[in-house]
């Protein structure tokens, strides 16, 4: 009879450390609405493994690196140096805490291999592992730096990676890469970047653009499209970002029951399945779109 229990409380271990491994996560989109909640009370809801600030959007080139989380904090004034307790917060519950370099509005490029570096350096001294008298979010130490280029030219960035990633080396913690690209393959900015490998998660952009994103009349060509995604960028994980709320993007919103009926059977097998990464808290909110799919992830 001991030896039953032993063999039943085996498989069910077993079992949870597969769905545990198999499980779906969701990544969100913060910072660029003052109405939405706090960093911590974001990672309180218990709804998010990572939560990308956003965004730095103005680097390279000889400027003034500076991040804009409009309506939370002012960067310009060292406003924004009391998200550590938030960042440590969130960290505590087990939560990646990345900060996203770019978007849509800024002004950034990558002039040289030495402008990447030194990007990468202040990114490290400021952000991550190494040190800095005027680090803009306080001290604590982010998980990594996520690619979301969408402006400026596709040059230099895959160096940007390598340095980063090569001053991980220097610190105890892992620094993490994530990217965002736009669904067509290749991506127009980060098409070669993403080929480096140094990537950890990629959260492909299937909205605003018709062509390769889910709808009714386009099955195939967002199953086309995934395909290509999974099979041809050497990294860990791949996940659907998606527009939280109609509002949130031109086109490309799925509702909750339509990605759980008709999306996700069709790509959560696949090995690369990392989940669904959400634009973004505010709009989540709006919606509960996050509350409505974690149980189905």
């Amino acid at each position: 009879m001991a030896f039953q229990a032993k063999i039943s409380l085996f498989f069910i271990y077993f079992l949870m450390l597969i769905l545990a491994i198999c499980a779906g996560e969701i990544a969100v989109y913060w910072g660029q609405n003052g109405n939405e909640p706090t960093l911590a009370e974001t990672c309180a809801s218990g709804n998010y493994d990572y939560v990308i600030i956003a965004f730095l959007n103005k680097f390279g080139n000889g400027r003034n690196p500076l991040f804009d989380l409009t309506g939370h904090c002012d960067a310009a004034t060292n406003g924004c140096t009391g998200l550590t307790s938030d960042i440590k917060s969130c960290q505590a519950k087990g939560i990646k805490i990345m900060l996203s370099l770019g978007g849509g509005v800024g002004k950034y490029s990558l002039a040289s291999t030495d402008d990447a570096k030194q990007v990468a350096t202040f990114l490290w001294n400021n952000f991550l592992g190494g040190r800095s008298s005027s680090r803009p979010l306080g001290p604590a130490v982010l998980d990594g730096i996520d690619f979301d280029i969408e402006l400026g030219t596709n040059q230099h960035y895959d160096e940007l990676a390598r340095f980063l990633k090569g001053f991980a080396k220097q610190g105890s913690k892992k620094v993490l890469l994530s990217a965002a690209p736009q669904c067509p393959f290749p991506d127009a900015f980060l098409g070669n970047t993403l080929k480096t490998g140094f990537f950890d998660y990629v959260w492909v952009q299937f909205y605003n653009n018709p062509s390769c994103e889910f709808s009714s009349r386009n099955v195939k060509g967002f199953e086309k499209a995934w395909k290509r995604w999974v099979s041809d960028i050497p990294v860990e994980k791949i996940f659907l970002a998606l527009p939280a709320s109609p509002e949130a993007a031109g086109t490309g919103f799925v509702p909750v029951d339509d990605l759980t009926s008709k999306v996700l059977p069709s790509i959560i097998d696949d090995p690369k399945f990392g989940g669904i990464a959400l634009w973004s808290k505010f709009f989540d909110d709006q919606t509960s779109y996050s509350s409505s799919l974690k149980p189905h992830l």
